[in-house]
């Protein structure tokens, strides 16, 4: 028979300290857990950090926030000078936001200038090289931007940006069929979506596939309800296919997003007096004068306007304030309005200041010694029957 010596305290120790001896294990479990769900975190790939600094930029363009894109990508030059891939979005937002209203053609000017600042630092950058292809292509030097792009391809041949100007440049060229290759092409890749339906609206129009082109800006809108030059396009493409209806929620809708828009009451004020609603036509005209004094484009319109509804002392003086603007700005003679003058003079004709008549028609005169334009103006030497004795002397 075997018999337990051990003292009994000894048996009690052993049994005191197997509670604790548990919540010890417990612990060290907890301990264990804890590690294991560190070191899984440590290793858990976490987002890569916007190393481009370009975020609040790409977020604002996605938004259709085009001076809020401009503002980001500023930024991002200011620290970084000539980075290419923030040049190429500040290129992008400064074109299509000089599409917005009418007083920012200057973009465009400003567009080139960022683009070159990025060839110069780094012209082996595909990036750079498409930016420099649009705003090439935006200021209307579409072999040069052909070129640029077709640099940037050879650099990158999956630059969707760049196919998307490479496109653009060969129908600004006249040939549809490769430019429609090259878009459709580019519609298929996952960024610039927005840029390439665009494009390929452009061309589709521009190659009488107008109803294709509505249909595919319809896309990009909707990838993209803020970006204002879209609503304007599409306007553009319902006119081009007789929708008078869908060209005016176009243009409201404009309005929805910048009520300030001058550009799209402009716009609106063509529409009414292609549907004859004459009367509304005068007002949105005369709201555009209003809100922009020195845009000729809204004297002429207005002065159309009145012409057409047989108030010529109104057209006489809008179309006077139109002349007198592009005369004072300093447009090219061949980019005037020719109707600013050539109507001008027949309201002053037709309200029987033929002092006014010859007036205009003799600045016409020296305005066509400065080169060819587009169409004329000739009297006979005894002029207009209301206005006999008044003989114009042909300027020196």
């Amino acid at each position: 028979m075997l018999i337990n010596r051990r003292p009994w305290s000894a048996r009690r120790s052993r049994r005191r300290f197997s509670a604790p001896l548990t919540l010890l294990t417990g612990a060290l479990a907890g301990i264990l857990v804890l590690a294991l769900g560190w070191l899984g975190g440590a290793l858990t790939p976490k987002p890569q950090p916007d190393l481009s600094g370009l975020g609040d930029a790409q977020r604002a363009f996605a938004g259709g926030d085009l001076d809020g894109t401009v503002e980001a990508a500023e930024r991002v030059l200011a620290v970084t000078p000539g980075q290419p891939d923030a040049a190429l979005m500040m290129v992008r937002a400064l074109i299509y936001r000089s599409y917005t209203d009418w007083d920012r053609a200057a973009d465009r000017k400003r567009a080139l200038d960022v683009a070159r600042a990025a060839i110069n630092r780094a012209p082996d950058s595909a990036d750079a090289q498409a930016a420099y292809a649009f705003a090439l292509h935006a200021d209307g030097q579409r072999l040069a931007a052909f070129n640029a792009a077709e640099h940037a391809l050879q650099i990158q041949p999956t630059h969707t940006m760049a196919r998307v100007v490479y496109g653009l440049a060969y129908a600004g060229l006249g040939s549809f069929d490769r430019a429609l290759i090259q878009l459709q092409q580019a519609v298929k890749a996952t960024d610039y979506q927005v840029d390439a339906l665009r494009a390929l609206a452009v061309v589709q129009s521009d190659a009488g596939r107008y109803r294709d082109a509505a249909n595919t800006v319809d896309k990009a809108i909707a990838l993209n309800w803020g970006l204002i030059p879209l609503h304007f396009e599409r306007a553009l493409y319902a006119l081009q296919i007789g929708d008078g209806g869908a060209a005016s929620t176009a243009y409201l809708r404009v309005l929805a997003l910048d009520s300030e828009n001058v550009k799209a009451r402009l716009r609106l004020c063509e529409l009414h007096s292609t549907l004859r609603e004459f009367d509304q036509a005068i007002r949105t005209c005369t709201e555009v004068t209003e809100r922009a004094p020195d845009w000729s484009a809204g004297w002429h319109r207005l002065g159309r306007e009145y012409f057409l509804l047989g108030d010529f002392p109104s057209a006489q003086a809008a179309f006077n304030r139109c002349s007198t603007l592009e005369s004072m700005q300093n447009v090219a003679p061949a980019e005037r309005t020719f109707e600013c003058w050539y109507l001008q003079g027949q309201a002053a004709a037709l309200n029987n200041d033929c002092d006014a008549l010859w007036a205009t028609y003799r600045e016409f005169q020296i305005m066509a010694l400065g080169g060819p334009l587009a169409q004329t103006w000739v009297y006979p030497p005894e002029g207009p029957p209301n206005c006999p004795r008044a003989t114009p002397t042909p300027p020196r």
